[in-house]
Formats: C-alpha cells, structure tokens, sequence
C-alpha cells in the first residue's frame, strides 16, 4: 500500500473481510442510543471498530448476518462496505 502526497501518486484503498451475525433486538440498541458502534474481529485477526450506521442498509426483519467486505482508504478512512456472502 502506498500512500504519499510527495509523489501525487494515487493511494491504494485496502479491503477488510469480516463475518457478523446481529440479531434484530442486537441492533435496536443502536436505535435506542446505547450503541454507536460495532466491534468485530476481521479475518487477517485484526479487530476493527466502526459506527454502527455503516451497516445500516443490511438490517432485515431477521437482523444483519453475513460476510462483508470493508473498504478503506490508505489513511484508514471508510469508503464502503459490501456484503460478500
């Protein structure tokens, strides 16, 4: 990954891969107010953290479940997120 303003080269985004199973009730909380966030363990083992509003567009009657796939910048800034399996 290379990620520098001296050479004005194009930064290269990197993805992160994570399973996350919430249930309905799980994620009302973040409706409620007492949760903002979600934290999960990514595949490579690293934990990442990110607002809960990010995956907003996945909730079901059942809740969110699934593979996803992260998006981010070389500065570790959110750019999306899509659902992979």
């Amino acid at each position: 990954m290379f990620c520098s303003k001296v050479f004005r080269l194009m930064p290269k985004n990197h993805f992160i891969k994570f399973s996350l199973k919430l249930t309905a009730d799980q994620y009302l909380r973040v409706y409620q107010g007492t949760a903002k966030r979600i934290s999960v363990i990514a595949e490579n083992s690293q934990r990442i953290e990110f607002p809960a509003q990010n995956i907003r567009k996945f909730l079901t009657h059942d809740g969110i479940s699934g593979l996803f796939e992260m998006e981010l910048t070389c500065k570790n800034k959110f750019v999306a997120i899509k659902k992979i399996g």
